[in-house]
């Protein structure tokens, strides 16, 4: 080799640099197409890439590129003596032959076919002249050489490159590149310029007749021809000719390529790909050049639609026209590498001995070749027909069964393929002459290479597959429903999922152990007639996985992932698949596929990798699910979701139907009768046979062929139309839909039944009668199993005339014709009739692939849906393994990325559920978080060593507690307790049966004081004090002591301690462990749970209601530990905490919280007092009921609770108050002191407000037996008393004929209990006569006296409603003025010997007020008279009784004093009235016993002095009356006046002298006297006050 040939081999350096330039460009034209999509008036050359400027003269740069080439070709031996035009530039035969010849034009055709001779020469023409004569002998030039001389020649006066023709530009390097007489180095070159040429812009859509160059130089690559040399140098041709290729369809030129050029360039780079002798590197350089070319190609597709606008069909249309002539073939098993398009059979290889005749004869082709191109002045831009060869070659090379072809290739052509769908797939699909071949042949090769164990087949495969569904789906439901359930098969986890030790089995019992559609493992003989095809089957099929190799395993899961990235692509397979009655639950499979894998052991079968891709992919699905939820629901154009759901309720009864069928095929029919799925036609039932895929193909042929089903049988065959066909073509088409049984009586039934139908429905001319038919159709059969049948491999099988001898005469007694019989013997032989669940080969595979496509058209179109209107029912049914997987994971992980995914999961399955009310996964939700928090246990936790710690100088503390230490060293329960809240935070209304763990853990944060009893102003309604919680066993100052701490000095302070029998302090850890606990509650945020929980709608709080009851114990033996406390309430050391006395009820706070609770929230209004207010009651009254079994705190408050749902529930008679009152005043006596408080709080709540509940109480037996109970109890008694002060001056009064005596009994004894004011007030008095005392406070101060003042008050002042109630009572006047007169005079009279000054002096003048009161005796009635009898007298003689009197001497005596006065007083008022009465004189004798007993009761002067006085004034004012006169003045009076003297006599002897009533008395003071004596009962007012007067000045 020269020197110049080693510098030009050596040019491929050179060529990187020209390349990656020609490579900036190509970005540029992909930004170009985009802008051309959205603008379909641009010109498609207008997007194309701008050429790169050059500094340097064009005209001068293309010569020295013809110098170049030609300089080189001189060195050849073969060019050597050519003529120096092609350097010098002149015309090669300036002698003119002929006529001169018009001047060459740049641009016209003579300029690029004659060269100067007679006249207009083809290259032809010249390649015939020879080659070299004697040397020095001036010779013709080679054609070669003379182009660039005339290229030279025509360049000397062109001032514009851009305007000088395009094809005589590039004409002599065409034919440079064509002439298979140049070796590879010359063939660089000549690459090399036009490359230059192309880039910079020499040849642009501008330069005339720039679609003929750019298919000439299309043409010329594509037929590249040089002598073999080094195999280096002739892969740098092949490599240049990548580029160039590559920059014409990039370039602005590229559009306006024909259809042949660019499959003859697309070939060109296959075939180039596919050559196995070439080096690695310009293989996959060739691979990565036709994948761009592919892009590039199938980007202009998207351009051409923008074009055609709304009339696609025309474009496809156009394309059935156009494929003539466009076929591309590659050559993938040759050794050229370059092959012609038109000439089918490759060309050998020219070599440098090959003869100089070839090298003409080719440039000769050649040149033919160009006129050709230039005589076609239209080329038309490549379009949809050679995208569709260019489609079709690629997915031919993926066959697998092709054996020429080789794994790499394969490879290589799903490489490709990908591309161009990533490119246009939609638009592929929309484009029939496309989507047909994507439909057929590119799933059917795919969905058979994901089998394959070749790694780069399957990864690829995967690959394409998946954007194939993703871009094309909408035209492959079937193949995408075909191809996901192999996917699924082949990885769903062929085992149970592991237990373990620390993981709830409960926790992952919705994540589905095998997808829906395979049966568990038969467990009894004869089930694997429920599985339509065997495993071995299903696997050939694509149904089934079978046994895969980790890596293809994790092959398979990324594809998934990559698929279920879609936003919409599990939506879409839940309305196309999970709701169509004909399809698999393609969505509900691949959720539970994802689920499963997700767990830690699917890595044990596959890779590390498989669990958290499917774990991300899951977390996807959910993530995409809850970024719609605020989308505005898209409907147009969709199905209906009620529709939808109708069909899923259908689905579900046909695959119950369908199994119960494959094991009982008569119940089966029964059942789907029943659910209205079929009727009791039989026809319905034979559509329904054929129609569906899930039922058994055996056993639908044994139910067929049985005796008694006969009717179905003939139903099933009438759905088959066999007009037209053979009988081959009838027995086939109803053998393919159910399988033959195996006894030969119900073969026979069957084609029986099928010959009649045949010979009645046919209408062939060919079989003469049923029985022929009959006989033609078992004769068939067995050929069918003669031909194909395994288990005769190697003997002879039946020929024709076999097949024909056999049926001889069995036509009507003739033979069938033998053309016929041909036929039916060709068919059969070639086509085997497929009886399911038999076959398991290549065929079977070709047969179902067939059904597949047959079932399309039915199948429906497939809907797609990027809407979030199906996702509640989507979510609703894919919520549970979801939800498992989570849970399991999150048991189960230790990285910090997984628990952050884990927890975002949760949140967004809530916030989905709680959006669309999906109660039952919320609450599964709630129920794993709950248990993994470790809080929601049945036994609540104990208390007894619950510590205080303070642990700084502000007063901060925390509860060192068992459960407190525990959570805050699992930092995993930790995190599940802030994931619960912040599920349930903001979902409150959904939640059902997820509040039982909710409150579990409530409840046992509460006991260990880690939150309050309430967090809202709510429970402040009921004004209760807080539940009491158990007291620390100790309080702890850390913060006052100090840092340094040495041995010695923790070691007796715990000695102190346990000397003390106090618990050891906690250690650092355990209070850091239960600091973090608290920062872990706080941080739950329950302030705005229990907000939320406060405005709930009532129906919404009704579960929670139920949850909090139901957590109540059952009964006192329930397992629940419980706290003893202190009948204070406030047990304040661990000896106090120990086990109750046997028999003595336990205190359980816990139950007071839940009991508390419910009430608040049944409270909060009138709605949920309605909907809550019974349930609550009743336990409560539960609680009340049993009151001896449970401890006062819990009672009392149970009291108060009841109460107050009584007083809010009043209309609806939840509460009876008189059954409340009853339980109640039912306490033991003991019980009821203790619970006094909140008994009597409750009673005051209702009864504060004046209405018909305070009424129907204070009317109550049980209600005054627990006031007159409680009153004796110094603690309650005020409260008693502030009620009953209440009730007796409430307006309008509650007190009536029904209470009236228990009113004034209750305050007697409020009065009576005064008397222990008497010993202050003697003290008082004591020291007073002693010294002079301080200011000495009244006894009033004191707060019983003062009650029993009040008490005192109230009875006197119940006086002014006693007529009121006589009037309204029925009963007779003389019984009415003793039930209500009687009980106040009574009391007053008690009290009126109290030993209280204060009481005793206010019930006196009480007394006296009410007897001297006119309402007393308004009446004609005698009964006031028993004031004497049962009033005054008693009580002068209870003044007269010694111990009485010894209460207070000095008071006593006055007292007794006033009881005089008052006796004489009140005797004086009613003289008139008594003086009408019978038992008058017996009155009155008997007052004045009682004022001698008064007399001589030996009190003193005091008594001496004011008896005489007081009976001296009532003897008086009798006499001045004319009551009581000497029996000389009045006999009638007699008896009177004898009496009277008579006992006055006894005591007093000298009275009647000191007054001598005997003597004559001065007549006007009688006469003055006497008309009030007269007329007593007309002034009975007058005369009233007159005896008042009188008895105040006595």
């Amino acid at each position: 080799m020269s020197r110049d040939e080693q510098r030009n081999s050596t040019m491929e350096p050179e060529l990187a640099p020209e390349s990656n330039n020609s490579g900036f460009p190509l970005h540029e034209s992909t930004a170009g197409n985009t802008v051309m999509n959205h603008n379909s008036q641009i010109h498609s050359t207008e997007y194309r890439s701008r050429p790169v400027t050059v500094a340097v003269d064009p005209v001068s740069l293309v010569i020295s590129e013809c110098i170049s080439v030609t300089s080189a070709m001189r060195k050849h031996a073969r060019w050597a003596g050519s003529s120096v035009s092609s350097i010098l530039g002149g015309n090669p035969n300036p002698v003119q032959l002929g006529p001169p010849s018009p001047l060459l034009r740049p641009g016209s055709k003579s300029s690029t076919t004659s060269f100067g001779g007679d006249g207009p020469q083809d290259f032809g023409v010249a390649n015939r002249w020879g080659l070299r004569g004697k040397r020095g002998k001036s010779m013709q030039d080679n054609p070669l050489m003379a182009g660039f001389g005339r290229l030279r020649h025509e360049l000397s006066s062109c001032k514009d490159i851009h305007a000088f023709d395009a094809p005589a530009l590039l004409n002599p390097f065409l034919q440079v590149i064509q002439a298979s007489s140049t070796s590879a180095p010359i063939t660089i070159l000549a690459l090399k310029a036009i490359r230059k040429f192309l880039s910079y812009g020499f040849i642009n859509p501008d330069s005339p007749r720039f679609p003929l160059a750019m298919q000439s130089l299309s043409t010329a690559i594509t037929h590249c021809r040089f002598e073999a040399s080094d195999s280096a140098q002739d892969e740098v041709v092949l490599l240049m000719i990548l580029h160039l290729m590559e920059d014409m369809l990039s370039g602005p030129g590229g559009a306006l390529l024909s259809d042949e050029s660019v499959c003859e360039m697309m070939e060109t780079g296959l075939t180039m790909c596919c050559q196995s002798r070439l080096s690695e590197l310009l293989r996959r350089t060739a691979e990565a050049a036709m994948v761009r070319m592919c892009q590039i190609i199938f980007e202009h597709l998207k351009h051409l639609e923008v074009e055609a606008g709304d009339d696609l069909d025309a474009l496809d249309n156009q394309t059935n026209g156009d494929m003539e002539g466009v076929k591309m073939v590659p050559s993938t098993n040759g050794n050229d590498v370059i092959a012609s398009s038109d000439a089918p059979t490759n060309e050998p290889r020219e070599s440098s001995s090959g003869s100089e005749n070839t090298a003409h004869d080719a440039d000769e082709k050649s040149a033919r070749a160009s006129e050709e191109s230039d005589d076609s002045v239209e080329i038309k831009p490549y379009s949809l027909p050679s995208m569709k060869e260019l489609f079709r070659v690629l997915v031919d090379l993926l066959d697998p069964h092709d054996k020429q072809q080789g794994d790499t290739m394969r490879v290589m052509a799903l490489r490709i393929i990908h591309v161009a769908l990533e490119v246009a797939g939609p638009s592929i699909a929309r484009h029939p002459a496309l989507a047909v071949v994507a439909e057929d042949r590119l799933c059917r090769h795919l969905f058979q290479l994901v089998r394959s164990d070749n790694m780069a087949i399957l990864q690829e495969s995967l690959i394409v597959a998946g954007t194939l569904l993703e871009t094309c789906r909408g035209v492959l439901k079937l193949q995408q429903e075909l191809f996901l359930s192999y996917l699924i098969a082949c990885l769903h986890p062929p085992v149970e999922i592991p237990r373990e030790p620390n993981i709830d089995p409960s926790l992952y019992d919705g994540i589905p152990q095998r997808p829906s559609g395979v049966k568990p493992p038969p467990s009894q003989a004869g089930s694997g007639r429920s599985t339509p095809v065997p495993i071995k089957d299903r696997q050939k099929l694509g149904m089934e996985g079978g046994a895969r190799k980790p890596d293809a395993r994790q092959a398979m899961v990324e594809s998934v992932g990559a698929l279920t990235r879609m936003p919409s692509f599990l939506v879409e397979l839940f309305v196309n698949y999970d709701s169509d009655a004909n399809r698999g639950n393609l969505c509900e499979d691949m959720i539970g596929l994802l689920s499963r894998s997700a767990l830690p052991d699917s890595a044990t079968w596959s890779t590390t990798s498989v669990p958290p891709l499917c774990l991300d992919a899951l977390l996807g699905y959910i993530q995409s699910v809850a970024d719609r939820l605020d989308n505005q629901p898209a409907v147009d154009r969709l199905p209906d979701r009620e529709a939808l759901r109708e069909e899923r309720h259908r689905k579900k009864i046909i695959i119950k139907g369908a199994t119960k069928f494959n094991q009982k095929p008569k119940e089966g029919l029964g059942y789907l009768k029943e659910q209205g799925i079929i009727s009791d036609d039989p026809a319905s039932a034979a559509r329904f046979l054929r129609s569906t895929s899930r039922i058994s193909k055996a056993v639908l042929g044994e139910f067929l062929s049985k005796r008694g089903n006969d009717e179905y049988l003939v139903a099933f065959l009438d759905l088959f139309d066999f007009s037209g066909k053979r009988v081959d073509e009838a027995v086939r088409l109803l053998l393919e839909s159910f399988r033959l049984p195996g006894e030969s009586p119900l073969i026979e039934r069957i084609v029986t039944a099928f010959a009649k139908k045949y010979f009645a429905s046919s209408g062939s001319n060919v079989v003469a009668n049923e029985d022929a038919v009959f006989v033609l159709t078992y004769a068939i059969i067995m050929l069918n199993v003669d031909q194909h049948s395994p288990k005769l491999k190697g003997k002879k099988r039946m020929e024709l005339a076999d097949f024909g001898r056999n049926l001889r005469g069995v036509n009507g007694s003739n033979d069938f014709p033998p053309d016929f019989l041909e036929s039916t013997f060709e068919a059969i032989k070639n086509n085997e009739i497929i009886l399911p669940d038999e076959h398991d080969n290549q065929h079977a595979f070709d047969y179902a692939w067939r059904e597949l496509l047959l079932k399309t058209e039915s199948a429906g179109s497939f809907v797609l849906c990027d809407t979030n209107i199906y996702d509640a029912d989507m979510f609703a049914t894919t919520w549970k393994p979801i939800v498992s997987t989570l849970s399991y994971v999150f048991m189960s992980a230790t990285d910090d990325a997984v628990f952050s995914r884990v927890v975002t999961g949760f949140d967004q399955c809530a916030q989905i559920a709680s959006r669309y009310g999906i109660t039952d996964a919320l609450d599964r939700i709630i129920q794993n978080l709950s248990y993994m928090t470790t809080l929601d246990t049945d036994d609540l936790s104990d208390t007894a060593l619950n510590t205080e710690v303070k642990v700084s100088d502000d007063g901060d503390s925390v509860m060192v507690s068992k459960l407190a230490i525990e959570l805050g060293r699992d930092f995993k329960a930790q995190l599940a307790t802030l994931v619960l809240f912040r599920v349930v935070k903001g979902s409150e209304q959904v939640i059902r049966d997820g509040w039982r763990h909710i409150i579990r853990i409530w409840l046992k944060l509460f006991v260990n004081s880690l939150i309050p009893s309430f967090f809202n102003s709510d429970s402040e309604k009921l004004k209760l004090p807080k539940i009491p919680l158990r007291t620390p066993s100790q309080v702890i100052d850390r913060a006052a002591k100090t840092a340094d701490t040495g041995l010695l000095s923790a070691l007796s302070s715990y000695i102190s301690s346990y000397a003390a029998g106090d618990p050891p302090e906690p250690s650092a850890e355990e209070v850091e462990s239960s600091l973090s606990t608290a920062d872990c509650i706080k941080a739950c945020d329950l302030e705005s749970v229990f907000e939320n929980i406060s405005a709930l709608p009532a129906d919404s709080l009704a579960p929670l209601v139920e949850a909090l009851l139901n957590e109540l114990p059952d009964d006192e033996s329930s397992a629940v530990p419980v706290i003893t406390v202190k009948t204070d309430s406030l047990p304040s050391s661990p000896a106090s905490a120990s086990k109750s006395a046997a028999g003595k009820p336990t205190y359980d706070p816990a139950v007071v919280y839940i009991l508390e609770f419910a009430t608040v929230l049944a409270l909060r209004d009138d709605e949920t007092v309605g909907s809550l207010g019974k349930s609550v009651a009743d336990a409560l009254q539960m609680v009340l009921r049993d009151s001896p079994q449970h401890h006062p705190i819990l009672v009392s408050r149970a009291a108060f609770y009841q109460f107050s749902v009584l007083k809010a529930s009043y209309d609806h008679d939840f509460v009876r108050a008189p059954v409340l009152l009853h339980a109640i005043s039912s306490f033991p006596k003991e019980t009821l002191a203790k619970t006094s408080q909140l008994v009597l709080q409750g009673l005051k709540l209702c009864i504060e407000q004046p209405g018909p509940l305070r009424s129907e109480i204070m009317t109550s037996p049980d209600f005054w037996v627990i006031l007159r109970t409680l009153a004796g109890n110094s603690n309650a008694s005020p409260t008693v008393f502030e009620i009953l002060e209440g009730g007796v001056s409430g307006t309008p009064s509650p007190i009536i004929a029904d209470n009236y005596e228990a009113a004034i009994s209750l305050l007697n004894e409020y009065a009576t209990a005064a008397k222990v004011g008497a010993l202050v007030e003697q003290k008082g008095e004591r020291r007073q006569r002693n010294a002079r005392p301080p200011k000495k406070e009244a006894s009033s101060d004191n707060a019983v006296v003062s009650r029993g003042v009040k008490a005192v008050n109230l009875i006197s002042s119940m006086t002014a409603r006693i007529p009121h109630l006589m009037k309204q009572s029925h009963l007779e006047n003389s019984e009415a003025w003793s039930a209500y007169w009687l009980p106040i005079f009574q009391a007053l009279t008690t009290q009126c010997t109290n030993p209280c000054r204060e009481v005793r002096s206010l019930a006196f003048s009480s007394l006296q007020r009410s007897l001297l009161s006119p309402e007393l005796t308004c009446s004609d009635h005698e009964e006031w008279t028993a004031i004497f009898g049962e009033v005054l007298f008693p009580l002068i003689l209870r003044l007269l009784k010694p111990e009485v009197y010894s209460t207070d001497r000095d008071g006593m005596s006055e007292t007794r004093v006033q009881a005089a006065s008052l006796l004489c007083k009140t005797f004086l008022q009613y003289l008139v009235l008594l003086s009408k009465w019978d038992g008058m004189l017996d009155l009155w004798l008997k007052t004045i016993d009682i004022m001698d007993r008064l007399m001589n009761s030996g009190q003193g002067d005091s008594l001496e002095e004011a008896v005489p006085e007081n009976l001296k004034n009532v003897l008086l004012f009798m006499s001045s009356s004319g009551y009581l006169v000497p029996p000389s003045k009045d006999p009638s009076q007699e008896k009177l006046w004898v009496e009277t003297w008579k006992r006055i006599d006894r005591f007093l002897p000298d009275l009647r002298v000191e007054l001598a009533l005997e003597e004559p008395e001065p007549e006007p003071e009688v006469q003055e006297k006497q008309p009030q004596t007269e007329q007593p009962a007309e002034q009975p007012a007058e005369e009233k006050s007159n005896s008042q007067e009188q008895v105040a000045a006595a």
